[in-house]
Parts: C-alpha cells; structure tokens; sequence
C-alpha cells in the first residue's frame, strides 16, 4: 500500500496514559522500548532511563549520539540530585587560536565547536551510583538496535534530510565519514527505511564493557585524538581523560504552591525559574486568556534576555544564582510588564539548550534526562570507524573577550538542555522537559503554567499550541495557534509569525505520580514520533 508518512490532514488525539509499576515516556517509540525492557527486567528508574538514552543515540541521531552532552535530575529514595554532564573546551581552544584559523565567530559545523562530550560519562555515573542491574546489561537494547537496524521514523526522517542538505555544503575531508555513516545509499533515509549501523554498535560495546574508559581514555578516545590532529581540531585525548561529570544541587523556585526545579548553571534553566517567580509575584487567576498570555511571553522575555546576558559557567558567572533568583530583583522586574510589548533589556541583578526523556519505577524513583547534540546533528563531524557523531556545543561561545560567555581552555559553554523535576511540599511529583535549543526554557514555563495555572493534565499540557520568542518584540507562533489570540496580541506590540510547521517549537515528555496511590501519568510529545509506555 503506498501512503505518505509525513502527511497528516486530520488532527489526531492522544490521551492521557496511566500506569502504576512504571512508566517510560521519550520521542521515539523504540527508545521507550529499550527502558521498558530494563525495567521489565528488575531495574530500577535510573536503569530504564540510560537505557533509553543510549538507544535514542541510534534512533534519533539527528538529536543526539555518542558524542552528545548531557544533564539529569534524579528523585531517588527520597532525595533529589542533579548531574551535570556538559564537558568543556579543549585546553588548546582560545580565542586567539580561533580566530588564527580565519574564524571571526565560533564556526557552526566543524572540528572547533567541538566540546568535551559528557554522555557516555553521564551513563557511567548515573549507573555507578544509583543503577540496580549491571552497565552492560542497559546498553544491549541500543547495541541491537544498531547492529540489528531499525525502521527509520517519519519526523527523524525529515531531520535527517535536513542534516544531509545542511552538510552538503562542506566538501573538506573532515566530513567525509558522515556521509560514510548517515547517508551510505547517498540519501537520508526515507520514513520506514532500515538504517543499521554496526561501527556504533561495536563502540556501545566498549561503552559498555569499561563503564565508558573506553570513550575517554581508551580505545575510542586514542581514534578521536587521532582525528582531531590529523583534520586540524583542538580536542585531545588529555581533554577525555580530565573530564568527569559534575553532581550539583539543583536550584528550584516556588510557583502555585509546588517547587519547580532546574540545574544551576552553566544550564539555562535559571530562565524559567525566572519566568516562573516573576509571574508568581503577578499572580495568574482570574484574568482573560489574552492578559495571562501576554503576560507569561513578558515575562519569558525578561528572564531570557537576563540568561543570555549572565549565564555561562558557574566560575565566571558574575552575579550568583540567588542573586538571579532573588525575590526582590523578581519582582521588580516582572512590575516593568505592561499593557503593551516590549524590547526586553536585561536587568542587573547584582547588590552591593535534544532528546529528552522521563522514567517512573513502581518504587517512587524518577528521573528526567535530557541529551543532546545542540544542533541537529552537530558538528557534522563522526569518527570514522565508531559511528561517533560529535555535538558543536561550542558553537554558543563568543569570540569577544568581554563576553559574559567568552570562548576559553576548560570553560563549559551556556548551555540550553535543561531537564526540570517538580516537587509539592518535599515529595516527588515527577519529570518534566521540552526539548529544542533556545526554546527549551520557554517550552518549561508553558507546560508548567498549563498544568498549574490552566488545570490541563500532562498530554493537553504538551498538546497545547506553542509560542517562541525569537528577540525583540517577535513572537513566532504554531500553524494552528488560535488566529483571535495571534490577533490579539498583535494588537498589544507583538510582531506575531505563523510558522509553517511545528519543528522548531519543541518536544516534550511528563510523567506525574500520585503520592497517595503511587498511580503513574504520563503525557508525550504529538509534535513528533513519540510515545509514553506504561506498566
């Protein structure tokens, strides 16, 4: 039967899923697989989520692979914890060097926006440290995945198109062996077409059997030195051997009686921390649909143009995170919204962004987990032999000394994938996160204000249409966002767009848990190939 896997001319519906021994929700239907048959298998949430993470490096390789960055928010026993797995610059990567190789920017594609990467480290520490079932075990559904090959799903199909023109352009050597790995029949696959991919199979292998050495100071790393030398790239294998991930504490503020939290930086999720306590102060009840929007995309503004001008690693950040968060600094920013929009400047608060993916065990563990190349596929760069596409996180450093978030040896980038948890009174309530570069802080602050000021259950939450600001007083919106409310706020100062397509405007996954009955609902992203699987 012949049919067109990407066209859709009638609205489909989901509803929300229940479950009460576990629960697995992420964008791509064979990544939920892999984590349900860990805990099938007597893992636990931790378990089921690097489970899912490896497996969605060969399922959706036009999000994340190997070489991606990573963070997580892990509600464990009671306790949560966050895991900051975003790897720095090379030591040889200044500002200096850059632009001696003729750059007057980070390039986008290449060698030199190549950071540390941190997910395999993430995996390793992850299990090390709260994982039930042995490491190996969780990457064998993704090495079978990748040995075996899978059916290539409709909206990957059309990323994956776009990385294949997108590299196109670039005839250098160096990006020879992408096309080796993601295009071997000289085209992206098409929706439904087998795509395998052995070379990565083989390194999730050595992943597995070293607890990740093999990616940082063995084997895999010792191939990605020698690439980097020979094609002219700054990374090292002394740059592998000195990263580990970071445990950090998480930062959190109070919205409509429950606790929204984030990672600290380098992670932007400050911002809609920030967005979040500004339309506390303001209060949300009782206003009309086109005030309460308004206000929510003020406020956004505000906390975004903040993030972007402060937020860079921790140890060069200049005002801390409670001066950021401070309620005062908050509240006099968010009483700057008024009736129309308006050209955001960022305030001073100083005194005197993927795959995403969440996981619920029967025993109340939870964790929200986001990883990501940044950009589509990246840099564009694969090690040949490893089926190791590497992220271009380092495309967000400037080349400006003066910069806030200025390129420099063994600094960690601003980073946009934020994974977000929600509490109520010091007992889990579960996961959250909308993954999509810069539109990740503004997809928390909607999913969050939808289900605590809208009263929507976690899919009408995802399912509602989204909104973006792009800068200034431009608001991109989706193809079927309400004409009367894009009307509306045109009306108020907003330059609104209507986008052709819902691309750009994020994918999300939640997963909530009941604390009296321990039932499980979860809610997953209509906007592409995903699913949310109970038990």
């Amino acid at each position: 039967m012949q049919f067109d896997a990407r066209y859709y001319p009638s609205p489909s519906r989901r509803m929300a899923t229940f479950g009460r021994r576990g629960m697995v929700a992420t964008s791509q239907p064979l990544g939920a697989e892999a984590g349900m048959q860990i805990l099938r298998q007597g893992g636990n949430a931790v378990d089921a989520a690097i489970a899912t993470a490896a497996a969605l490096t060969v399922v959706e390789p036009t999000s994340n692979g190997l070489g991606s960055d990573a963070f997580a928010i892990v509600w464990m026993n009671g306790e949560l914890h966050g895991l900051n797995a975003s790897g720095p610059a090379p030591q040889s990567a200044t500002i200096e060097a850059v632009k001696g190789m003729g750059h007057d920017a980070m390039p986008e594609h290449g060698l030199i926006p190549v950071t540390v990467p941190g997910a395999p480290a993430a995996w390793a520490s992850l299990s090390e440290r709260f994982g039930r079932l042995p490491f190996a075990d969780l990457l064998a559904p993704a090495i079978s995945l990748a040995e075996e090959g899978f059916p290539v799903s409709p909206l990957v199909s059309q990323l994956w198109e776009d990385g294949y023109q997108a590299f196109s352009y670039h005839d250098e050597a160096a990006f020879k062996p992408w096309f080796d790995t993601f295009a071997p029949k000289g085209h992206a696959p098409r929706p439904g077409e087998m795509w395998a991919s052995p070379d990565h199979a083989q390194s999730l292998r050595l992943i597995a059997d070293t607890h990740a050495r093999a990616f940082y100071e063995g084997e895999l790393a010792d191939r990605i030195d020698a690439f980097f030398r020979e094609h002219g790239g700054l990374l090292r294998k002394e740059d592998l051997a000195a990263f580990a991930p970071e445990w950090v504490t998480p930062i959190s503020t109070r919205y409509r009686d429950h606790e929204i939290w984030e990672i600290p930086p380098n992670g932007c999720g400050m911002i809609a921390l920030q967005a979040l306590g500004m339309l506390e102060h303001l209060g949300e009840e009782g206003r009309d649909p086109v005030e309460t929007l308004h206000r929510r995309i003020e406020a956004t503004k505000l906390a975004y143009v903040d993030g972007l001008h402060h937020i860079t690693d921790p140890e060069a950040m200049k005002p801390s995170v409670a001066q950021m968060l401070d309620t005062d600094y908050l509240k006099n920013r968010a009483a700057t919204i008024g009736e129309k929009a308006m050209d955001p400047v960022h305030g001073n608060p100083i005194t005197g962004g993927t795959v995403y993916l969440a996981t619920a065990d029967a025993e109340g563990n939870m964790v929200s987990f986001i990883q990501s190349n940044f950009k589509g596929f990246g840099s564009g760069i694969v090690v040949p032999g490893t089926g190791i596409s590497l992220q271009n996180r380092g495309w967000s450093f400037k080349l400006d000394e003066g910069h806030t978030n200025a390129l420099a040896p063994g600094k960690r980038t601003y980073h946009t994938i934020i994974p977000g948890f929600i509490t109520r009174n010091g007992q889990a309530v579960g996961p959250f996160g909308v993954m999509g570069g810069f539109m990740q802080p503004q997809g928390h602050v909607q999913v969050i204000t939808g289900m605590l000021d809208d009263a929507l259950n976690p899919q009408a939450a995802l399912d509602t249409p989204r909104w973006q600001w792009t800068g200034g007083r431009t608001v991109e919106v989706e193809p079927h966002f309400p004409d009367h409310l894009a009307q509306a706020l045109a009306r108020r100062g907003h330059h609104i767009v209507k986008k052709a397509d819902s691309v750009s405007f994020g994918r999300g996954q939640i997963i909530l848990r009941d604390a009296e009955t321990g039932v499980l609902c979860g809610g997953t992203e209509p906007r592409t190939d995903a699913a949310v699987l109970p038990w």
